[in-house]
């Protein structure tokens, strides 16, 4: 069993990785808003689906690659301007319950175009078989999945820590008005926030889809984890939701290795613990991004 046990880790950082950069999309999205966004799987369904439509019209996988996220943030905007923009100064309850309903439409609606059963979309032929890494071998597409990951965290860190806009986004959430007054225009920063919150959604989206294939609830699939990840790294931290995705991505891997029963349970026992040890998560303490 131990010679197991370094695929099984590799495969839990790659879990985990998916994780952080979901929580970390709806972390951004409801630490400024106060939107409970339960679309955000939707939104990484579509980004698939568009991937699967553009590549079997006969475009490369790198262009749906970087293509289809953008297309689902233009969806994305739309559906924060006209629906859930009105409920921004409402309770978080509203936005839940449209987002929910959002979800269970666009669910139809995947199901109505591309029907029920699974579709697969393939990655590269260049992404194809494993890659040697020395004491074990990997498949080369996880390999990429994991450093595609790690690209986007670190650009969005970047753009949050190092560009003015985003230093501003990391204001907004702590004083709103004060950024108003100041002449910032907040609707902007919403619609951006949300943007970036759904772009990260479409790039896990289409990396999931060349992995796992796609259904219409696919997406959904990764919702509550992604929950469980941001509950567990602490409201508002980024941090928190990469420390948390990869503590729930190795858990979820390890007991698959030795109790594969209580695999889907491991993520919840190790949020109670994390929530009896330190009630608002592990980084969130100060409810702003990093």
């Amino acid at each position: 069993m131990l010679e197991h046990l370094g695929p099984e880790l590799f495969n839990g950082l790659v879990l985990g990785a998916f994780y952080a950069i979901v929580a970390i999309g709806l972390s951004l999205i409801m630490n400024l808003t106060g939107t409970i966004n339960m679309a955000h799987g939707s939104f990484m369904t579509l980004a698939g689906y568009l991937a699967f439509a553009m590549i079997s019209r006969g475009t490369s996988f790198w262009f749906a690659l970087l293509v289809a996220p953008l297309l689902t943030v233009i969806v994305g905007i739309v559906v924060e301007r006209t629906l859930i923009r009105p409920l921004y100064k409402r309770e978080p309850f509203y936005s839940l319950l449209l987002t929910f309903g959002l979800s269970l439409v666009a669910e139809e609606v995947f199901h109505l175009i591309w029907g029920a059963n699974g579709v697969p979309l393939s990655p590269p032929a260049s992404l194809s078989g494993t890659v040697q890494l020395g004491f074990m071998s990997f498949p080369a597409y996880r390999l990429f999945i994991a450093a595609a990951l790690v690209v986007a965290i670190v650009a969005l860190a970047l753009f949050l820590t190092r560009t003015r806009f985003g230093l501003r986004l990391r204001a907004a959430v702590q004083d709103t008005e004060m950024i108003a007054a100041l002449g910032t225009n907040t609707q902007v920063l919403y619609m951006v926030n949300f943007g970036l919150g759904i772009f990260l959604a479409g790039i896990a989206g289409v990396l999931a889809a060349g992995l796992l294939g796609l259904s219409p609830t696919s997406g959904n699939a990764l919702l509550m984890p992604a929950f469980v990840t941001v509950i567990i790294g602490g409201m508002g931290s980024l941090f928190g939701s990469i420390a948390g995705g990869l503590l729930i991505g190795f858990a979820i891997s390890l007991t698959t290795l030795f109790i594969p029963a209580a695999s889907e349970v491991s993520m919840y026992v190790l949020m109670a613990i994390v929530l009896l040890i330190r009630p608002r998560g592990l980084f969130g303490e100060e409810g702003i991004f990093g």
